[in-house]
């Protein structure tokens, strides 16, 4: 039922839009309606694995490497696992192709390497007890001082590299790799500590493409739109997505052989979990797979073509500035149907013991992504610079961060690497570049930068979110306090009326 409630409102929209002000051709739309079907089955399959198996992969794993008690061995294991799962990560393949004037490899290699540093970072900052805020911001501070010297075709690139690591195979993974973690941890801030990974791995890629965009010419950076099926019956529907799925069977094999073969090395060193445990794990990895591949050719082959196009279509219309509530509009709902949110959304539910309700998150995040697509669209129509939203974005974000809960900080931050995943990169990216296309703008400073936009924002709303609880709490403390006195000042007699 929750990847039903996800998915529907994306095809209402878009049904919607394509009989008024953006009528696209049949053609796109059966793709787009295959597409969606694809993602629906997709969702459903991949939410079990996760919860089958990366889950209990990642928490087992983290609790092996913490009960070493051997830095070295948890520095270096916690590096290893960043490189190779961010090599896994599919959208960080789609990004590569969209940077051609640096190498596919070197550009995976790199954003990857960033990942694993700053993992290593996030678990010694887990282990040594060090608080988040503080952390954050100077890892912020140097990105938003290196902005300055990066060219101005790459920063929207780096930008959106620390959002596309952090998808449907880096964070159940990483995410539970914290609890794992924590676990082991006897005090009371651990399960705050819990979060917090996601948050600062998304930092190294940021600071890896800024480094690249110094060494290799941006000149020779370009856009390659997706192309625009053709279809004329059902049997070339078929087909078109039957030419598509062969590449994400492989795709994903070779993004889920390294995990695995990762995770069999530590069952035979030090896991040791017996055969009822690993066939459940299997079973699971299997559903992931298959749930990935479905997604992903779905999303792929009938989302991106689809909101290429409608962007370009919504942008002719007479007013191009309803760009911008449309994109908010989908931006609500179109977070949902994220793999990596449910995750997100369940474990934050779990480890809070339902203080912080996946109801909840759901709506921080929608909020969240909205305001996001509906400032990255104003970006593509006035072509202002991306750091004139970022730099105030996280200001406001890192100041708050000293003044809500631990635990909302460190939730804020992850959701915001969690919310900019594929759905973002295959459909709302694509939005933006056909739109700015439309307008004649410059597709590499003006469309890209969605995904970064789509990270930011929930950082702020989510801990307004626990602002808003701190100071309920307050009031209801003063409450109670002014109900004690009152009652302390009453005498026997009056104690006894009551």
């Amino acid at each position: 039922m929750e990847a039903v409630r996800a998915v529907l409102p994306i095809v209402c929209i878009v049904l919607l839009l394509s009989f008024t002000i953006a009528p696209i051709s049949p053609s796109i739309l059966l793709c787009f309606l295959m597409g969606a079907a694809l993602l629906l089955v997709g969702m459903m399959l991949f939410s079990a694995g996760a919860e089958i198996a990366m889950t209990p992969m990642g928490e087992r794993v983290g609790t092996a490497m913490t009960r070493t008690k051997k830095l070295g061995i948890v520095v270096v294991l916690s590096f290893l696992l960043g490189l190779i799962i961010t090599i896994s990560e599919p959208d960080l393949q789609v990004l590569a192709e969209q940077v051609p004037s640096v190498p596919n490899i070197i550009l995976i290699l790199s954003v990857a390497c960033g990942v694993g540093v700053f993992l290593v970072v996030a678990l010694l900052r887990m282990l040594f007890s060090i608080a988040l805020p503080p952390l954050l911001v100077g890892c912020y501070t140097l990105v938003f001082v290196l902005s300055f010297f990066v060219p101005r075709e790459f920063l929207a690139v780096a930008f959106d590299s620390g959002g596309v690591t952090t998808g449907p195979m880096t964070v159940p993974f990483i995410m539970s790799l914290g609890v794992g973690i924590s676990a082991i941890r006897s005090d009371r801030h651990a399960a705050d500590d819990s979060f917090g990974l996601v948050a600062l791995s998304s930092v190294g890629p940021i600071l890896a493409v800024m480094i690249l965009g110094m060494i290799y010419s941006p000149e020779q950076s370009a856009y390659a739109a997706p192309s625009i099926p053709e279809i004329g019956d059902s049997a070339e529907l078929w087909r078109l997505f039957g030419e598509g799925l062969p590449r994400y069977v492989q795709e994903i094999a070779v993004s889920l052989l390294p995990i695995v073969l990762f995770f069999l090395l530590a069952q035979i060193i030090v896991l040791r979990l017996d055969r009822r445990q690993l066939l459940r794990i299997g079973i699971g990895l299997i559903y992931t797979y298959i749930g990935l591949v479905l997604f992903l050719t779905g999303v792929n082959v009938g989302f991106m073509p689809a909101g290429n196009y409608l962007g370009q279509q919504i942008a002719s219309f007479r007013y191009p500035v309803i760009l911008v509530p449309v994109a908010m509009v989908m931006g609500y709902f179109i977070v949902r149907a994220e793999p990596a949110v449910y995750v997100l959304n369940r474990q934050v539910e779990e480890i809070t013991d339902g203080a912080i309700s996946a109801g909840a998150m759901g709506i921080g995040l929608s909020v969240g992504v909205s305001i996001s697509l509906g400032l990255a669209m104003i970006r593509v129509l006035t072509g202002i610079s991306i750091l004139w939203f970022l730099i105030p974005g996280y200001a406001i974000a890192l100041g708050i961060s000293f003044f809500v809960p631990k635990i909302y900080t460190a939730i804020a931050f992850d959701s915001g690497g969690v919310a900019s995943g594929p759905m973002t990169a295959t459909f709302l990216l694509p939005l933006a570049q056909g739109a700015c296309t439309a307008l004649g703008g410059n597709i590499v400073t003006d469309a890209f930068g969605v995904v970064a936009m789509v990270a930011m924002t929930p950082l702020i709303t989510i801990q307004v979110m626990g602002l808003a609880t701190k100071l309920a709490e307050r009031r209801t403390a003063k409450a109670a306090e002014a109900v004690a006195v009152r009652f302390d000042a009453l005498d026997d007699d009056a104690i006894i009326e009551l």
